[in-house]
């Protein structure tokens, strides 16, 4: 889905006055203009493809055949809690890995230049438990649109279990949220895959938002993908087991697959030196920045020269580059952060990044807890970021 795409399937905005609006961003400056100008010289010089590139294939064979061993593994040799516990979370770590890598960038159109491709990886979210026509929505129109805009960006909202944004009602019980809500965050994959895709199928609704359910061949892979993934998690190994062994090691896999999705993604966006703008309400629901100033400066990458991390979380480190490009392949992302940096260098575009993974998530723990203290929300911004480096 291109940016202009995602803008014409644009959610409305409830300003506090009562009046129902579209949200817009200012008039382009220049600033993206020229930062597709110098990556496409940068693809130009250097060989290299957007999409369709062997590391991914190679990777999702990896993946792909990982889960299908240690799914074996756990449901069918495993013979003792302590040979399957540590079996069940590499599960969970490489279910995480699926949806990092494979199902993501199939569902951005960025795995290949074929759409049967694409949708062909994006449909490994329908077999780790999610729906990859919901995931459509939820991640590719209303987040990657609206990033860090409270009320219109459900990945910043969790009800009244946190206050992740300035602009949330803050609740007594939110003074802890730096502490309670870690392990809490183990249960959005459950919750994905329990709940939340029925809600919106039964409402019509996600998050609010009117959203089209399913029909035709999406309500076939719908249910397709319940059955394959309820078939894999509980049937099958119900055959084999009893039933509270089942269901403790479903919440084993779901827990360690749920913290590390829902960690990932907040140290991109819930930190400190990430930006949470609001419309203007005398400005027919303008934010001051441009889309693409917008994107940078509500996301923060980490830990960019670690090779490691960067394979294992399908460049998701590089959270800003994806933003901007979402349809070019993740493997691009540590080549192409360098161009992005030096653009917004030149243009006096904030761009942040923390210099480790632990950094980011130290950034997200202070985060929490001002946003959970009493005290007035300042967001506190440095021009150069000097503190994440």
């Amino acid at each position: 889905m291109t940016h202009e795409q995602e803008t014409s399937a644009a959610p409305t905005v409830q300003a506090s006055r009562g009046a129902v609006r579209k949200l817009t961003f200012a008039s382009a400056n220049g600033f993206q203009a020229e930062l597709r100008r110098r990556v496409d010289e940068f693809f130009r010089d250097s060989g290299r493809r957007r999409r369709d590139c062997p590391q991914m294939y190679v990777k999702t064979a990896i993946l792909l055949g990982s889960f299908a061993a240690l799914y074996l593994v756990l449901v069918f040799v495993a013979w003792a809690w302590w040979v399957a516990l540590p079996v069940a979370i590499l599960l969970g770590l490489v279910t995480a890995g699926i949806g990092f890598n494979v199902q993501h960038d199939g569902g951005h159109g960025a795995y290949s230049d074929r759409p049967w491709v694409n949708k062909l990886m994006a449909l490994t979210f329908d077999l780790i438990g999610g729906s990859s026509y919901y995931w459509r929505y939820k991640h590719g129109v209303f987040h990657h649109t609206y990033t860090n805009v409270a009320g219109l960006d459900k990945d910043v909202d969790l009800g009244i279990l946190a206050r992740l944004a300035p602009q949330q009602k803050r609740l007594p019980f939110h003074r802890w949220q730096h502490y309670y809500l870690w392990p809490l965050y183990g249960l959005m994959a459950i919750k994905w895959n329990l709940f939340n895709d029925f809600r919106d199928v039964v409402t019509g609704r996600m998050d609010g938002h009117p959203v089209a359910r399913p029909r035709g061949w999406d309500l076939v892979v719908f249910l397709s993908g319940k059955v394959v993934f309820f078939s894999l998690a509980f049937a099958i190994p119900l055959l084999l087991h009893p039933v509270w062994v089942v269901l403790l090691f479903y919440a084993a896999v779901g827990l360690v697959a749920g913290i590390v999705m829902s960690v990932v993604f907040q140290l991109a966006h819930c930190v400190e030196e990430a930006d949470f703008p609001q419309p203007r309400e005398d400005d027919a629901g303008r934010i001051e920045n441009t889309w693409a100033v917008h994107q940078v400066e509500t996301t923060v990458d980490f830990a960019r020269d670690n090779q490691v991390l960067s394979w294992l979380l399908g460049g998701l480190n590089f959270q800003i580059e994806h933003h901007l490009f979402p349809h070019v392949s993740h493997v691009n992302y540590p080549a192409l952060s360098r161009v992005v940096e030096e653009v917004c260098r030149d243009w006096g575009v904030r761009y942040a990044e923390h210099r480790s993974f632990l950094s980011g998530v130290a950034s997200h723990f202070r985060w929490l807890r001002r946003m959970g203290s009493n005290r007035p929300a300042l967001h506190v911004r440095s021009v150069q970021c000097l503190a994440c480096r």
